[in-house]
């Protein structure tokens, strides 16, 4: 009776995965501290997990604002822009 239900919590399955995807999750798992089985069954545990549902992406409302238009002033006329920089309203 004590082994039929331990037996009914774990399964065993054998997979057939690639090899460089099997040889990435053993580098993984050894890196993170642990085994190959907890590593597999935390990616899939994450790849079950619902999802949220998808947020629109944010676009962003500028206001407009009335205005005029800047003085003509050419930037290159040193002499011309601190003139107009230097004039009192």
């Amino acid at each position: 009776m004590y082994g039929s239900m331990l037996w009914s919590a774990h399964m065993k399955t054998t997979l057939d995965l690639d090899d460089v995807l099997l040889m990435e999750a053993k580098r993984r798992a050894s890196l993170s501290g642990c085994t190959l089985k907890a590593f597999v069954e935390e990616a899939l545990r994450a790849r079950l997990l619902p999802r949220p549902e998808a947020v629109p992406p944010f676009k962003l409302k500028l206001p407009v604002v009335d205005g005029s238009a800047p003085p003509a002033v050419d930037v290159a006329d040193r002499r011309t822009l601190y003139d107009f920089m230097s004039d009192d309203p």
